[in-house]
């Protein structure tokens, strides 16, 4: 229980944050911009792994979650516990936002804004080197320590920072499925939770490739 509380509470600080900073750049007219809400995303992702790393290895992530599954360095049977988590601290995180900022605004759900391959394609690639570098920094299952919250978040906000304007940067599907729903935005709903596993998985045989010595399947 305490994992999962850890994984509500991250998740929902992630997606307040995150999304909150496009609510917010929205309301007043620009003043955070494009630069400012992939900053707050790293920087929220980075804190958070510093304060849940150590109880749940701060996952904040479906896909995430999955990839470490996958990769034999997570029990499957905590991953229903962990998914639940994750998705409500989204939602929460969605609906709260929507109370504060009442309107027809999309709450920060990531639509395409080029093609759906585009954004299909980014965001598979976005994941995919997003685990790559959580599997490499990782102990475990367990995203812990500097090296791991300064990693990680410096590839969400640079992540953020090139593709956000195309496919949003979701990498994450609780992130894109949470205001999507709860604005009903939900155009192309399936795209990111789709790219964004298909990313993750592929980072797996990717991590043993090159680094089979420390991380052995």
């Amino acid at each position: 229980m305490r994992k999962a509380l850890a994984e509500w509470l991250g998740t929902f600080f992630l997606v307040f944050a995150g999304t909150g900073a496009i609510v917010i750049d929205q309301a007043s007219g620009g003043a955070i911009g494009h630069v400012g809400i992939a900053l707050t995303f790293g920087l929220v992702v980075l804190v958070m792994i510093h304060t849940f790393g150590d109880v749940s290895g701060a996952h904040l992530n479906p896909a995430v979650t999955l990839g470490f599954a996958v990769a034999g360095r997570f029990p499957w049977r905590d991953v229903p516990n962990y998914l639940a988590a994750q998705l409500a601290g989204a939602f929460t995180a969605s609906v709260l936002l929507r109370l504060m900022f009442p309107g027809p605004g999309t709450l920060g759900a990531t639509l395409p804004a080029g093609s759906v391959a585009q954004s299909f394609i980014l965001e598979i690639v976005l994941t995919a080197a997003l685990m790559l570098v959580i599997l490499s920094v990782s102990s475990g299952a367990k995203e812990k320590g500097i090296t791991a919250g300064i990693a990680v978040g410096a590839m969400v906000g640079l992540e953020a920072m090139f593709a956000g304007p195309i496919s949003g940067a979701s990498m994450n599907p609780a992130r894109s499925l949470a205001p999507a729903l709860v604005s009903g935005h939900v155009q192309h709903l399936w795209l990111n939770p789709v790219a964004t596993i298909l990313g993750a998985l592929l980072a797996v045989p990717l991590c043993r490739a090159v680094r089979s010595s420390d991380h052995p399947s």
